[in-house]
């Protein structure tokens, strides 16, 4: 069997109707034929929308099929007793020209409750973003479901969220179960759980490309919601340069970022799992024993678990996010 190796993936281009044009002027990625692009999925398990491999002599192969060729090798020992099936993690750049529907995913066991595979925690880390952008995240204040309830059925639901004002670099963690919605202007990168599956509480009254208002899941949503309001929503960080910091470590998902303009070695020997490297700025060359290949601004490159070492070279900086499904290194 041939070695793996860092594998590229041909995106998949979501027509949304607040999509715009950031995806394709901002990141490189040509979404044509598509008026409008709001997603743009870059490594995806989600059955019916996989992405398949862009290189090497894996070329043309679903990453799924790849999860059941290699195992353990490419996903990690305790990853594939886990996930078996489909690759775990979602990544995306999603470009909101408008806002984005209040919206709401299960957790892992209502999904399991309801039978639909598992939840969707996710995180998004903010590429770019118009002056006086703005995210929904959460409530505002303690409420229960019978004042939530007649907010919504009097379109007064904003009044009990919590809104965030978004700069380029802030990172909002999402977890199941809280209302979120996403303000025009901004560009980021979502990493999510492998899942699709939303529950629209209010778009806006807003109408499909048909005239008709879309779908809401106003029954479906409630028993999902947490109504939890923590001390913040926005997630702090250190930014420092030339070493690897944490941004979000939960069951799901672990993501750091790198920030570096110097060479950057990694020992990957005790590492159980896949890593995803996703260039948020600038350039860099990923350095194995068997080659090399670059990484630009807008591309994802999946590191496969068997690799033990990987070198790093900025060209001549870059800004990396770091996915994986263990602690980090």
């Amino acid at each position: 069997m041939n070695l793996l190796y860092p594998l590229k993936f041909t995106p998949l281009f979501k027509e949304k109707v607040w999509g715009g044009q950031k995806i394709q002027t901002e990141l490189g990625l040509d979404f044509s034929p598509l008026p409008n692009c709001g997603e743009a999925w870059v490594l995806s398990g989600v059955h019916g929308s996989q992405t398949v491999v862009a290189n090497g002599f894996l070329e043309g192969n679903e990453l799924n099929d790849l999860v059941e060729i290699y195992m353990d090798d490419l996903v990690g020992e305790k990853v594939f007793e886990n996930h078996p099936d489909r690759f775990p993690i979602l990544v995306k750049f999603i470009d909101s020209n408008d806002w984005l529907s209040i919206q709401v995913h299960p957790d892992d066991a209502l999904a399991s409750k309801r039978k639909i595979g598992n939840g969707k925690t996710e995180m998004w880390y903010i590429l770019g973003a118009d002056k006086g952008s703005e995210l929904i995240s959460g409530f505002s204040r303690t409420v229960n479901q019978k004042v939530y309830l007649d907010h919504l059925e009097h379109k007064r639901l904003k009044e009990i969220l919590n809104v965030e004002s978004v700069e380029q670099g802030d990172v909002f963690f999402m977890p199941a179960g809280r209302v979120h919605a996403l303000g025009p202007g901004v560009l980021l990168a979502e990493i999510q759980q492998t899942s699709d599956i939303t529950y629209r509480i209010y778009d806006w009254d807003r109408l499909d490309s048909e005239g008709k208002p879309r779908e809401l899941h106003t029954e479906e949503a409630l028993e999902a919601i947490d109504f939890t309001v923590p001390d913040t929503y926005r997630t702090p960080y250190a930014r420092l340069k030339n070493q690897t910091v944490n941004l979000v470590d939960c069951p799901a998902f672990t993501t750091n970022l790198l920030e570096f303009d110097q060479g950057i070695e990694k020992d990957l020997s005790h590492f159980d799992s896949f890593i995803i490297y996703l260039c948020a700025e600038g350039e860099c060359s990923l350095h194995y024993l068997q080659g090399m290949e670059t990484l630009r601004r807008g591309e994802v490159v999946l590191v496969p678990a068997m690799m033990d070492h990987l070198f790093l070279v900025p060209k001549p900086h870059a800004k990396l996010l770091e996915i994986s499904m263990l602690d980090q290194f």
